[in-house]
């Protein structure tokens, strides 16, 4: 196969990551909270019924915001439900996933939760702006976020958590755009909802970062026109717009599934297209930025294996089992988001525990890491610094859904030591791919480290019987010589060359 190559200089970058791209997502949705991270009696569960098996994996994971509560649940929620003793707390239909939710993980739970994982994990909180608006936001931001003094502050202190939750980073709203959401409204609606929210909260703290919704998919009938409708409203107001795009293989066109960050990388570029474009007819000078705020892998066309009532408390819902070559479209995705972190500055990865996630366990048994935990995980780790601007040559191949595609999707990352790591996908489901990569005025002298995610089963997964059937491996014959590294990738693979 043709060799695919790439150039690497220090004085050509995309951007600085910010740690908030390797955000993750908590919805009250199926196992993810409980049995998920919140079972008392487990026999690994803290005196807060937080499971440290979880969060162990969690801190290994390398998440950093953590949007809560939802998803299409917050568009039905009341925060005050979530508050105070939790035996006192209300039983509640949840209409988005029609189930019964109990309340006994609510909003001081879910701080101390983000307190165990650690400082990096920053709380990032969704408002119901389905069924509610300005005056619960209101409401909830001052029972979070004000020190004492006033009602809803000192109810929280009598609740006992007497330090505010100091929540800088809101969502307004939950995929407004889609009719199945609680709430649904059409783009003027919800604009001219967002702004007053957004304006009634800054009244209170100026400084506060919020995401608009945006459009839940590129493939929305009413895309980019919603964009452009809501941030005539919001532009001024608010700091984010939100993107949401999930990917499946479907009638088996694989080659097609391998390329959706082809989709991602065309959605980001419209989006941002659109957001420019009215800052351009608003005469601002300031710059919307993304929040990619779900994204994943997901079979929402495949049957659920698991018997399903209405109302039952967390059924088991969307428990996807990842292969090898859905670890390899998710690695994808993430070099997709690190490709634009110009413009992509926050992103969740949706979910984190059971739903969709990277992290499963069993209701008081074991938790283990699926395929696509380890990419993110790498991703978080090494994926901090300068993004090198990356421009391939490389043979392509045909899909059905994308048109021409490179069998080479990659990036590179410059950490602040000076070192590189090169994040690199191999499309091909049948041969290896040499890469070339020439590094340019880097100060680069040795490889550390090539690990690769592949195997001779693309449809390898692991399970609870099976928990390391799918690891990264080490890759031998990967050198670096005279400013040029060299590679090959194996077919259907997954890459970290790290650099020194």
């Amino acid at each position: 196969m043709r060799t695919a190559r790439f150039a690497l200089d220090p004085a050509f970058t995309v951007g600085k990551v910010d740690p908030r791209l390797f955000g993750s997502f908590v919805e009250h949705l199926g196992r993810c909270v409980y049995t998920g991270i919140f079972e008392p009696g487990h026999p690994a569960a803290d005196e807060a019924g937080l499971r440290t098996d979880v969060l162990e994996l969690v801190r290994e994971l390398g998440v950093t915001a953590v949007r809560y509560p939802g998803g299409n649940f917050v568009s039905g929620y009341n925060w005050e439900d979530s508050v105070g003793p939790a035996e006192e707390r209300p039983r509640r239909l949840d209409l988005a996933w029609r189930s019964t939710e109990t309340n006994r993980f609510g909003l001081s739970e879910y701080i101390a939760f983000l307190k165990k994982i650690g400082p990096q994990a920053e709380p990032m909180m969704a408002i119901n702006l389905g069924t509610r608006g300005v005056a619960e936001a209101l409401e909830l931001q001052e029972y979070a976020n004000h020190p004492s003094g006033t009602a809803r502050s000192d109810l929280r202190v009598a609740h006992g958590d007497k330090d505010p939750f100091g929540i800088k980073l809101w969502c307004l709203g939950n995929e407004m755009d889609g009719p199945w959401q609680t709430g649904h409204k059409t783009a003027e609606e919800y604009g001219r909802l967002a702004a007053e929210t957004a304006r009634a909260m800054r009244q209170i703290e100026p400084d506060l970062q919020l995401v608009a919704c945006g459009s839940s998919g590129q493939g929305m009938p009413t895309f980019a026109e919603w964009e452009s409708t809501v941030l005539e409203e919001t532009y001024d107001l608010v700091d984010y717009i939100s993107l949401h795009a999930y990917y499946e293989e479907t009638d088996g066109d694989r080659d097609s599934f391998l390329a959706s960050a082809v989709d991602t990388e065309s959605f980001i570029e419209n989006v941002v297209a659109t957001c420019d474009h009215v800052g351009a007819r608003l005469k601002s000078k300031k710059k919307i930025n993304l929040s990619f705020d779900e994204w994943n892998v997901w079979y929402q066309s495949r049957p659920n294996p698991h018997p399903v009532e209405d109302w039952q408390e967390a059924p088991r819902i969307l428990e996807d089992v990842y292969s090898v070559t859905d670890a390899v479209v998710f690695g994808s995705l993430l070099i997709a988001l690190l490709r634009h972190a110009d413009r992509v500055t926050v992103a969740c990865l949706a979910q984190l525990v059971n739903v969709i996630a990277p992290i499963m366990t069993e209701p008081g048994g074991p938790a283990w890491r699926q395929t696509t935990f380890f990419p993110f995980a790498q991703a978080s780790k090494y994926g901090r610094g300068q993004v090198l601007d990356v421009r391939v040559d490389s043979p392509t191949y045909e899909t059905k859904k994308y048109g021409e595609a490179d069998l080479l999707h990659a990036t590179a990352v410059r950490a602040e030591d000076g070192s590189v790591t090169v994040f690199a996908v191999n499309r091909s489901q049948t041969e290896s791919l040499p890469l070339e990569v020439a590094l340019n005025r880097l100060g680069l002298t040795s490889v550390v480290e090539h690990s690769a995610l592949a195997d001779a089963d693309p449809d390898a997964t692991n399970t609870r019987d099976d928990q390391e059937r799918v690891t990264p491996h080490p890759v031998e014959g990967t050198t670096l010589q005279d400013g040029m590294l060299s590679a090959v990738l194996e077919p259907l693979s997954w890459n970290v060359i790290r650099l020194s």
